[in-house]
């Protein structure tokens, strides 16, 4: 699938982002142009989305994405987002986007505490969302975890809502970490928000086991792309 438009995609660099170059070399291997942002930068000028990748934001220290939340590049992603801007954190970047209210919910230490690095069968739940092009729901997906803070939890209340409203993009078949609902990702009201705990930018190939995060990464260009014919190229 060729991409319909050049557009530039901002991956966002903490200290402690480990996931990062990963991300810009599979957006890159898609045709997409990729800027990689610090943390302590101001402005998102010139991208048509946003990427917060995985890794251990300022060490997970305090708890994992509460430090990053308060950087200066959130407060251009929250604005980015707020203008319908595609965003998308990517483990630790879900957990970030969680912490900055970007998001509901919180993501906790896995079932057992123990680390969980392996591939995974996921489950299509909704398309509605910038990383739902070309999908259908139902559609099975096999992209790995590697992750201690997966667990995905909400109130009551807020699960309802992400029911009722489309807004549980994947579930896991075999939940590995205790996720409520066995929720693997979700996105904001408007879907141009999402968060998962699976990484796409690792399943790019047969080579690497799956080529089903191609999938994932091919629709949130299309997402940007069609953003960016509707309102431009983000100046702020």
């Amino acid at each position: 699938m060729s991409v319909p438009l050049s557009v530039t995609v901002g991956v966002v660099q903490f200290p402690g982002t480990n996931c990062d170059l990963d991300t810009i070399d599979a957006l890159a291997d898609l045709g997409a142009r990729t800027a990689l942002l610090r943390s302590d930068e101001t402005s998102l000028s010139g991208v048509d989305a946003v990427v917060i990748p995985g890794g251990f934001a300022h060490g997970d220290y305090l708890r994992t994405g509460a430090i990053a939340r308060f950087s200066p590049i959130m407060d251009a992603v929250a604005s980015f987002a707020g203008a319908g801007g595609p965003v998308v954190g990517i483990c630790n970047g879900f957990q970030v986007l969680t912490e900055a209210g970007l998001l509901p919910g919180a993501l906790r230490p896995n079932a057992g505490l123990a680390f969980r690095c392996q591939p995974q069968r996921l489950i299509m739940v909704s398309v509605s969302h910038v990383l739902g092009h070309g999908l259908s729901p139902s559609d099975e997906l096999s992209i790995p975890i590697n992750h201690f803070e997966g667990n995905y939890v909400c109130d009551r209340g807020t699960l309802q809502r992400l029911r009722e409203n489309g807004q549980v993009v994947m579930r896991y078949v075999a939940n590995p970490n205790g996720s409520v609902d066995d929720i693997a990702g979700i996105c904001n009201g408007a879907g141009n928000v999402v968060g998962l705990m699976p990484h796409p930018e690792r399943a790019t190939t047969d080579l690497l086991g799956s080529a089903d995060g191609r999938k994932l990464l091919e629709a949130l260009l299309y997402a940007a792309a069609s953003t960016r014919q509707a309102v431009g190229h983000y100046a702020a």
